[in-house]
C-alpha cells in the first residue's frame, strides 16, 4: 500500500536483521572448542549465580564457559528501561527458571499495526533455532488484540513442514467488547504445535477498519504465557496493553520449555561422561516437548540434579514440618522418606492427618464387630472353597461323560495296541492354550458346521483345528473307531490328521496345518491371484484326483469324500495339492437301508442324481471333480453371474458349449493362448464325461487320476513320447461303463461334523 511505511527505528528481532548472528552461531561462539568435564560447576570459580533478583542454577550459568552447560550461557546486562541488572538469552530478558519443570520465562515483544493516516507497524520474530530451547505449546497463547485485525504466525524456516496459522479479532463498535473474554471479540487465541523454536508475527492489512478507525488506535498480536493474561476492553480502545499493562513496556511474557541434547535417557545414560543428572539420589526424565531428557530429584529430594555436593540433590526432612504427624506422634526421618509412630499403650494412623488413639479405649462393641468381620471373611472363604471344588469335580464329571460318549475308551485302547500310530487325543485345555482361547485372531475360516482355528502348539507345530457346531448323536459312539481309520490315511495330497479332542460335547479335530490357502482363492480371489500356468493346473488336477482315487480303491475301509470342492484342496508352498475334509464328509458307515432326509454337499458341486436316488457313491465325487475341472480351465465359479441377476451353473454352461463346440469361449484367457490346446480338448473332454448324468457311465477316480497323470506327463516331456503314444494319448476315447464295481453308501453315513474349510 501506498501509505504503508515501516517503522524501522523500533524494529527489534533475533537474528533477523542483517549483519546479524543466528541463534545457532551464536551458541557455538559462545562454547568452547574443548570443554574439560566437571563433576559440578559450582565448585569451579568466577561462576555468577545471581543477577539482578533472578537466580542462575546450573546448568544454565553466567561467565566462563566452565559455568554452564553448552547453549545455556546466559548474559547479565542492564536493562534499557533501567529496572536495573538482568539475565538476558541473548537479546531476550529472562524472568526466571525452573529446573524441576525444564522451563524458562521470558519476555517477549508485543507486535502491533496502527490505523493512523499513514499505516505504520512493527513486527516480530523469536529464533531459538540450534538450542536447547522450544516455545512451550502448552503454557503459550498467540493473542490477538484489535477490531478487523487478522494477525498471523508462523515458522517458515522448517522446509519439510512449514507451519503458519492465525487468529482474527472482530468487533462493530466498543460496545461489544467484554472485559475477561477472549473469544474473537476484540482478542482472539489460538494455539501452537510441539516442537516451535521459531515464529514470526505479521499482519493482514487487506482488512477494512475505516469504520473502527475512530475507537481502535491499534491492533496487536504477541506469544504469549496464557495464565499471565486477561482481556480488558480498553486494550482495544487504548494503549493500555502497550504501556500500562504489569510488564515491562512493549513486552509480553511466555514460557520456553527446555532440555538437555537430543537423545533419550537410554541413549544419554550410555554416554556417561556426557550424561546430565551426575547428582545422587537423580533420576531422568523425557522432555514433554519433542526430543531430549530432563533431570530430577527423586521422591523425598531436593535440590539441584545436574550438580554433585551440598548444592544437588538433598533428602528433604519431612519430620520439620510439624503437619507430617499428629501431635502425639513421634516423627522419624529416614533417607528419601519419614515414618510415623504412636506413643507406648496408643494406636492408630497418625499420618496424614490420623490420629493415635489409646489401647483400652477400644470398646466391647467395636470388639465384637472386628470378631464378626473376620468369622465371617473365614467362613465366607471356606464356602468359596468348597464351591470351587464341587465345581471342578462337576466339571472333570461332564469332560468324562463327553469322553465316554465319543467313544474315546475305545480310541484308547486302539491306540494303545498300536503302538506305531501317530496319534494323540487332546486336551481341551491344550487346544485353548494353542488358539489363545479360540481367539478370533486365530480363525483361519468359517463352515457351515463350524469353524476353523490355526493353533500353535507346545512343541511349536502350526496345527488347524476343526471345532464343529453339532453332531449325529447315533455316530458318537463310533466316533473313536472312526479317528483310527482315518488317521491310518498316508498320502502326501491327502491332509494327515493328528488327533482330535473328545472331552467336549462336540469331538474337534487336529490336522495338519497347510500354509498357502486353497485352491479356490488361488483360481478365484484377487487378493491370492497369480498367474496360473497351464503347467500348475494339471499339477492340482493331477495330485487331487490321485487323493481321491486313493480314498477310494486304497483305504480300509473305503472312504468317499463327499464333498469335493476348490475350497477343500488345499496347497502348501511349493503348490503341492493337499485334499481336506475327507474325515469330516463320512465318519462311519450306517445301516445300508437306511436313508438320509437332509442332502449335504455344496450347490454347484453335488451328484444330480444323489438328488433323485438320495445315495452317494464313489462316482458322486468324480462328479464334483468334473466341476473343479472346469473352474481349473475356465477361472469360473461353480454358480456365477454374468451381465445378468440369473443365477448361472458352470456345468451346465459347460454342457452347452461342449454339444455346440464353443470351448474355446469358456475358457480362461490366461490359457487361451496355450500352443498346446490338444491337451486342453482332452482335459475338457475329461471333465465331460465326468459330469455325466449316469454315474454309471463315469469313469473311477483311478481313470481320472491316470488320465490326468498321462496328460501332465506328456505336457513337461512332450518330446520323449513315441509317435504312438501321443497318438493314443490325443486319440483316446474312454468309454466308461462301470456297474458292478460301483460303490454305493446311503448318505446317513456322513457325519455332522462336515466343515467347509476356510484355509
Amino acid at each position: 500500500m501506498e501509505s504503508r511505511r515501516r517503522e524501522s527505528t523500533i524494529r527489534r528481532t533475533i537474528g533477523g536483521e542483517k549483519g546479524m548472528t543466528n541463534i545457532g552461531e551464536l551458541v557455538l561462539m559462545c562454547q568452547p572448542l574443548v570443554m574439560l568435564f566437571t563433576t559440578a560447576a559450582e565448585e569451579l570459580p568466577a561462576c555468577q549465580r545471581v543477577c539482578g533478583d533472578v537466580e542462575i542454577p546450573y546448568p544454565f550459568g553466567i561467565g566462563p564457559p566452565h559455568c554452564s552447560r553448552e547453549g545455556f550461557n546466559l548474559t547479565c546486562n542492564k536493562t534499557e528501561d533501567g529496572r536495573g541488572y538482568k539475565p538476558f538469552v541473548f537479546n531476550v530478558e529472562v524472568i526466571n527458571i525452573s529446573l524441576p519443570l525444564g522451563q524458562a520465562r521470558i519476555y517477549n515483544a508485543i507486535s502491533w499495526q496502527c490505523n493512523y493516516k499513514n499505516l505504520s507497524y512493527f513486527d516480530w520474530h523469536l529464533n531459538f533455532i540450534n538450542t536447547p530451547y522450544r516455545l512451550s505449546n502448552t503454557r503459550n497463547k498467540f493473542t490477538a488484540i484489535g477490531c478487523q485485525t487478522l494477525a498471523y504466525i508462523g515458522d517458515p524456516t522448517n522446509v519439510n513442514n512449514r507451519y503458519q496459522s492465525g487468529c482474527v479479532s472482530m468487533c462493530q463498535n466498543n460496545k461489544s467488547l467484554t472485559d475477561g473474554s477472549c473469544s474473537g471479540m476484540g482478542c482472539c487465541q489460538t494455539s501452537i504445535p510441539a516442537g516451535l523454536s521459531y515464529y514470526n508475527v505479521s499482519f493482514d492489512d487487506n482488512f477494512d477498519n475505516s469504520g473502527v478507525q475512530s475507537f481502535n488506535p491499534c491492533s496487536f498480536a504477541v506469544l504469549l504465557e496464557e495464565d499471565q493474561f486477561e482481556f480488558q476492553s480498553t486494550y482495544v480502545t487504548t494503549l493500555d496493553f502497550y504501556y500500562k499493562n504489569r510488564w515491562p513496556e512493549g513486552k509480553a511474557p511466555v514460557v520456553l520449555d527446555w532440555r538437555i541434547g537430543d537423545e533419550t535417557c537410554e541413549e544419554a545414560q550410555r554416554n556417561k561422561k556426557a550424561y546430565a543428572c551426575i547428582s545422587n539420589h537423580s533420576h531422568c526424565v523425557a522432555s514433554p516437548n519433542g526430543p531430549g531428557y530432563l533431570c530430577n530429584c527423586s521422591s523425598g529430594y531436593r535440590g539441584n540434579p545436574y550438580v554433585l555436593g551440598a548444592d544437588g540433590c538433598q533428602d528433604i526432612n519431612e519430620c520439620d514440618d510439624p503437619r507430617t504427624c499428629s501431635e502425639s506422634a513421634t516423627c522419624t526421618n529416614t533417607p528419601g522418606n519419614f515414618s510415623c509412630s504412636c506413643p507406648p499403650g496408643t494406636h492408630g494412623n497418625p499420618q496424614n492427618g490420623g490420629t493415635c488413639y489409646p489401647n483400652n479405649k477400644l470398646s466391647l462393641t467395636v470388639k465384637l464387630v472386628i470378631g464378626i468381620s473376620i468369622s465371617l471373611v473365614i467362613l465366607l472363604s471356606f464356602c468359596l472353597c468348597i464351591y470351587m471344588v464341587h465345581e471342578r469335580r462337576m466339571l472333570m464329571r461332564v469332560k468324562k461323560r463327553y469322553f465316554q460318549q465319543n467313544g474315546g475308551w475305545q480310541l484308547l485302547h486302539e491306540i494303545r495296541s498300536n503302538q506305531g500310530l501317530a496319534f494323540k487325543i487332546f486336551t481341551k485345555e491344550e487346544l485353548e492354550q494353542a488358539t489363545n482361547k479360540f481367539d478370533k485372531s486365530s480363525v483361519l475360516g468359517h463352515g457351515g458346521y463350524g469353524t476353523v482355528y490355526k493353533g500353535i502348539l507346545t512343541d511349536n507345530r502350526t496345527v488347524a483345528i476343526k471345532k464343529s457346531k453339532m453332531i449325529d448323536e447315533r455316530l458318537k459312539k463310533e466316533f473313536g473307531k472312526e479317528m483310527i481309520i482315518l488317521s491310518q490315511i498316508n498320502h502326501k495330497n491327502v491332509v494327515k490328521l493328528l488327533g482330535c479332542c473328545l472331552e467336549v460335547e462336540v469331538p474337534m479335530l487336529v490336522y495338519e496345518f497347510v500354509s498357502n490357502g486353497t485352491l479356490f482363492q488361488l483360481i478365484h480371489e484377487k487378493s491370492h491371484r497369480v498367474p496360473i500356468s497351464l503347467d500348475l493346473r494339471l499339477k492340482v488336477a493331477s495330485e487331487s484326483a490321485g487323493a481321491l482315487a486313493y480314498l477310494h480303491s486304497s483305504a480300509s475301509p473305503p472312504i468317499i469324500h463327499g464333498d469335493v470342492k476348490p475350497s477343500n484342496i488345499l496347497l502348501d508352498d511349493n503348490y503341492t495339492a493337499k485334499v481336506s475334509d475327507f474325515g469330516a464328509s463320512m465318519l462311519v458307515p450306517m445301516d445300508e437301508t437306511q436313508c438320509a432326509t437332509l442332502v449335504q454337499g455344496t450347490c454347484g458341486y453335488l451328484d444330480p442324481e444323489v438328488l433323485q436316488t438320495y445315495h452317494l457313491t464313489d462316482k458322486s465325487d468324480v462328479y464334483s471333480f468334473g466341476v473343479v475341472l472346469l473352474e481349473l480351465l475356465t477361472g469360473k465359479k461353480a454358480l456365477y453371474f454374468e451381465g445378468s441377476e440369473d443365477e448361472k451353473s458352470l456345468a451346465s454352461t459347460f454342457i452347452s458349449a461342449m454339444k455346440e463346440n464353443q470351448l474355446l469361449q469358456l475358457l480362461d484367457s490366461q490359457i487361451k493362448n496355450e500352443e498346446d490346446m490338444d491337451v486342453i480338448q482332452e482335459v475338457a473332454e475329461l471333465a465331460n464325461q465326468c459330469l455325466n448324468f449316469r454315474g454309471q457311465e463315469r469313469p473311477s477316480m483311478d481313470e481320472v487320476a491316470e488320465k490326468l497323470d498321462r496328460l501332465r506327463k506328456f505336457k513337461l516331456h512332450p518330446w520323449v513320447q513315441h509317435p504312438e503314444e501321443i497318438e493314443r494319448l490325443l486319440e483316446e476315447s474312454l468309454n466308461y461303463h462301470e456297474t458292478d464295481t460301483t460303490r454305493h453308501y446311503s448318505l446317513e453315513k456322513k457325519a455332522a461334523l462336515d466343515i467347509e474349510s476356510g484355509r
